[in-house]
């Protein structure tokens, strides 16, 4: 596969619009990503061009979307680039750069968010059981038994 392949950290232009199509769930927003310098003589960060890309996501992830993004959150987003030029008759051509997403999710450098499971459609209708969360307790250590030195815990050096 050829395809080219981008992660772009930005955000969130425009209010997500939702669409039911007869292949399943889409939604699309336009994300905004500016580049950033620092700029010597004033000695400040100082905002340089902006991109916009056209960020396209598909079934679950479309209404994943929906019920997590607004204007103005700083996301990052992966998928495959997709540019297209295009003219009309008596207009100046124009190009779009769309994102056919694979994965969305909020930026956690610029903030944080609280992770909610969705439900899968097709767990739901089968009945399937859901699988059980692991049980990520350690087993207590028997006293009599010494404790192998790949389980030992180092104490950080104090720092004088």
């Amino acid at each position: 596969m050829n395809e080219t392949m981008v992660c772009a950290v930005g955000n969130v232009a425009t209010q997500p619009v939702f669409r039911e199509l007869a292949a399943g769930a889409s939604a699309r927003f336009r994300l905004a990503v500016t580049s950033r310098y620092w700029d010597r003589e004033k000695s400040a960060w100082t905002d340089g061009h902006t991109n916009f890309f056209t960020v396209w996501a598909n079934r679950q992830l479309a209404s994943n979307a929906m019920a997590s993004l607004n204007v103005g959150d700083p996301v990052v987003v992966q998928g495959r680039l997709k540019v297209r030029t295009e003219s009309r008759e008596g207009q100046q051509g124009w190009t779009s750069a769309d994102i056919d997403a694979v994965a969305i999710g909020h930026d956690l450098a610029r903030g944080t968010s609280a992770f909610r499971r969705s439900g899968r459609p097709e767990q739901a209708a089968a009945g399937a059981p859901t699988r059980p969360e692991p049980d990520w307790e350690t087993p207590a250590a028997d006293p009599a038994e010494p404790e192998p030195a790949a389980q030992r815990r180092r104490e950080p050096a104090a720092v004088t």
